[in-house]
């Protein structure tokens, strides 16, 4: 697979970069699209399916469709290699040396459900360790944001409580603790972002589908470690090596729950900076009671707020199919 998505890699790199005037320096510019968006038809290439399950929650046949993608350039793995392999030594002082870090590709990875809605799109990285070569591990690319809205959601929901006085540099630098709920999860791009730019986030993130958290963490690329448990311990006692190697300084601030958003805000304590609410069903319907002014979740949700600057942003856009 990795091999095909190679050769495909680079005939779409020139149809995209041909005659450009200017460089493209983020890689989730809406420039790439066309990498991942795929085609409704089944006559034509619509990528390669690494994840399927029928959820029981309202949102249909959940699947996730890999696609080559074009960026970064083969010329900048040796770097990533070199880094990841530093990880290594910096967490297991002594072993930098017990074998090295290989990279196999990056892909594009798109959530759907019902094989059409896109819910949600990440770049991955695939890598294994040369003295496990039958070991290929994933991570998603937090730097890259996809989807237009949501770059509008992070620039919104930011600017918005800079603007109340809050102190967001000391916040990103790790000196103020900022805490934030993502309501929605998809395959987890927001929250893994916000996390990896803003040293002090700690970030709550609730889902009501399992299908949908399985999915972006065996085929997306998430943090594992970030899976809590109906009694609020984290799902796995400790992180595996890799993940450490991955996520160390980052998945100990994400916590990821299973759960019902209208119940979570209901009946939780916890008081949040920001909250950002993005969720959709299987008919890419934003749920009525995350909107009804006379619901619970949102007579609740102001109590959820830092009275002073605590800020709510709401997405209820739809994806423009690119041209």
């Amino acid at each position: 697979m990795w091999s095909r998505a190679g050769s495909r890699r680079c005939n779409i790199h020139r149809r995209l970069f041909s005659g450009a005037a200017r460089r493209i320096e983020d890689e989730g510019d809406w420039l790439y699209s066309p990498e991942w968006w795929g085609s409704e038809s089944e006559s034509e290439f619509n990528g390669n399916t690494v994840f399927r399950s029928v959820s029981d929650k309202g949102n249909g046949v959940i699947s996730v469709h890999a696609y080559p993608s074009s960026r970064p350039n083969k010329v900048h793995w040796p770097e990533t290699e070199k880094w990841l392999q530093q990880r290594y030594g910096e967490i297991y002082p002594g072993y930098e040396h017990s074998g090295s870090f290989k990279i196999l590709g990056y892909q594009w990875r798109v959530l759907r459900f019902n094989d059409n809605t896109r819910q949600s799109t990440v770049k991955i990285m695939a890598a294994y360790r040369d003295t496990e070569p039958g070991s290929i591990f994933i991570m998603q690319q937090a730097q890259c944001l996809a989807i237009p809205y949501v770059k509008s959601m992070v620039s919104l929901g930011l600017s918005t409580i800079a603007s109340s006085k809050y102190d967001l540099i000391a916040a990103v630098h790790g000196k103020k603790r900022m805490h934030i709920l993502c309501i929605g999860h998809g395959g987890g791009s927001l929250p893994l972002f916000l996390a990896s730019k803003i040293q002090g986030a700690e970030i709550h993130v609730v889902e009501i589908d399992p299908i949908v958290i399985s999915a972006s963490v065996q085929a997306m690329g998430f943090p594992g470690f970030s899976v809590m448990t109906p009694s609020g311990e984290r799902a796995l006692l400790e992180p595996d090596t890799i993940n450490e190697v991955m996520w160390k300084g980052i998945h100990e601030r994400l916590y990821l729950y299973e759960t019902d958003a209208e119940k979570y805000v209901v009946e939780n304590n916890n008081l949040y900076d920001i909250i950002f609410v993005d969720a959709y069903d299987g008919d890419d319907i934003f749920p009525n009671k995350l909107w009804d002014p006379h619901s619970p979740f949102l007579n609740s949700l102001s109590d959820r707020l830092h009275p002073e600057h605590g800020t709510v942003v709401v997405m209820r856009l739809r994806y423009l199919k690119p041209q």
